[in-house]
């Protein structure tokens, strides 16, 4: 098992001045223009508290965006945050479906919950029977990082059992066209889904997100949470992305990042780069010998990219890139042919 050290390991730590970014999966390095001007129209009413009536609209937002009602939301300062808020439910012992991304694993560990490690093999199609039966917590992401999965609903509502709590991470679900597969807009007793706004708007300083959930769960997530625990801008940012208009910026941007994506597996696989296929995410997992001094190389060649030796169950040739547009791919594909 990880140590704890490597399961905290996260992509921005790969990033460094100078160095193009392949390692973080944010789309852009700044909110766009319009939700820029929306945040800074709040700056004059940072002098008061966050208000119940602003978490209020926010939550409406979001539940319309859903189909749901206000009261199955709960708003959150980055998905992060809601994974460390699972211990509260008080598992007994909680399933965590690997490969995959790994602050889930760690919060519970850190709450010293048992945790059973499902390593699914190659090509990491989810396998409910391999979730043992006395887990009455599982933990899956769809789409999975790194895999870049993208595991069918009916799979995901198997793992469904009477004593048993569901946890999706579909942190990256609002980059897959149509959202195809999520369970965000399903309203079941003992299924939880977290989502984040970081990635698709460039929000990641700012951390924002939310769980969908039923509102007896998000009262225990938020049992002896802080008050005040989302501020003011972070409120706006949630309230604005999930307005039809963003929605639909959103879905034309899951489209590019979808061309761009196919476009980037034809240039690596010509370089002879094994990667990871089908894939639905805005990141790729590839394959490459030597895994840790290529992406030493290519961070001299002034290329980030993401170990993935941090991963339960991936074996140690493999890196995570995301996907960019062909600028920004003309540097990988250069600086890994003079690599390789």
């Amino acid at each position: 098992m990880l140590s704890r050290s490597l399961l905290r390991h996260h992509g921005d730590a790969e990033v460094g001045d100078g160095l193009v970014d392949f390692a973080v999966n944010v789309q852009g390095t700044a909110p766009p223009l319009w939700l820029r001007d929306r945040l800074a129209d709040k700056l004059g009413e940072l002098g008061a508290y966050p208000s119940a009536a602003a978490d209020l609209r926010a939550r409406e937002a979001v539940a319309r965006r859903h189909g749901r009602r206000p009261d199955e939301v709960l708003l959150l300062a980055g998905g992060a945050e809601g994974f460390a808020m699972l211990p509260r439910l008080q598992p007994r012992s909680a399933a965590v479906v690997h490969p995959s991304f790994t602050e889930p694993e760690l919060a519970l560990r850190e709450a010293d919950i048992d945790v059973v490690q499902v390593v699914l093999p190659p090509p990491y199609v989810l396998d409910p029977a391999l979730v043992p039966s006395s887990a009455d917590m599982v933990v899956v992401g769809n789409p999975t990082n790194p895999t870049s999965v993208l595991h069918r609903r009916e799979t995901v509502l198997a793992l469904r059992r009477p004593g048993r709590i569901v946890v999706v991470d579909e942190a990256f679900a609002d980059a897959v066209p149509g959202e195809s597969q999520s369970l965000a807009g399903d309203a079941l007793p003992d299924v939880l889904v977290l989502r984040s706004l970081t990635k698709t708007w460039a929000l990641a300083g700012l951390r924002c997100g939310y769980v969908l959930g039923p509102p007896d769960l998000l009262a225990s997530l938020a049992h002896g949470r802080a008050h005040w625990p989302v501020g003011t801008l972070q409120l706006e940012a949630i309230t604005a992305c999930s307005e039809p208009a963003a929605v639909d910026l959103a879905a034309t941007q899951a489209s590019r990042i979808a061309e761009n994506r196919d476009a980037m597996i034809a240039r690596l696989t010509g370089l002879g780069v094994g990667v990871h296929t089908p894939a639905h995410a805005p990141f790729l997992l590839v394959q490459v010998p030597s895994a840790a001094d290529v992406r030493e190389r290519l961070r001299a060649e002034g290329v980030a990219v993401r170990r993935c030796d941090t991963f339960p169950g991936l074996p140690p040739h493999h890196l995570r890139v995301a996907v960019r547009g062909a600028e920004h791919v003309d540097v990988l594909v250069d600086a890994l042919r003079r690599v390789l």
